[in-house]
């Protein structure tokens, strides 16, 4: 499923430091960031599940969020719909092609925040070889410092990504074109 170029979504690439923002390791050993995907499933309901390994890094400074920037990268292999043998074919080259593309990755060139909270990420996302501009509507959950001394801010965004766009053509019918994609990721401040 392409939902394994997303967002999510492995480890960050290719971060170019912004001046005084502070740099940012995304919690995946705390298990406080997720990337997860939903398609319809023959357009009668959905099928959900994620990608349990990947990784990334970002820079964020609330006095200039615009010139934030993240980089995920995500192990397509860890693909994970709670179903062993749906998750093999999801695996195989009608859909993900793992053995072949093993590992997906997005990273940001642009980031406007319209408010506090709210903005628009576009960049680069590569899945199955082929690499494509997207944007996510992200949203800012918090940010400030946790028990045990350090600081930790936290977004969500969703998009959603044409399958054909990556070379993943099988007919799943016309309700299962696109698949929606959510990252949610927790910071620790380095």
């Amino acid at each position: 499923m392409i939902i394994s170029g997303l967002l999510a979504f492995s480890v960050f690439i290719g971060i170019n430091n912004t001046a005084y923002a502070a740099q940012y390791k995304v919690d995946v050993q705390g298990a406080h960031a997720f990337v997860q995907f939903k398609i319809k499933h023959l357009g009668y309901s959905w099928l959900l599940g994620r990608f349990n390994t990947f990784d990334g890094n970002f820079n964020y400074d609330a006095a200039k969020p615009n010139e934030s920037q993240i980089a995920i990268d995500i192990d397509v292999t860890s693909i994970d719909s709670n179903h062993a043998e749906r998750d093999k074919h999801l695996k195989g080259k009608d859909f993900l092609d793992v053995n072949k593309f093993p590992n997906a990755k997005f990273v940001s060139k642009n980031i406007t925040f319209t408010d506090e909270k709210n903005a628009v990420v576009t960049g680069e996302f590569t899945l199955k070889g082929v690499t494509k501009s997207i944007s996510f509507n992200v949203e800012k959950i918090g940010e400030g410092n946790d028990p045990w001394g350090g600081y930790r801010v936290g977004f969500s965004g969703t998009t959603s990504l044409k399958l054909s766009d990556y070379g993943i053509t099988y007919n799943l019918g016309p309700a299962s074109t696109h698949v929606d994609m959510a990252l949610h990721i927790e910071g620790i401040r380095q």
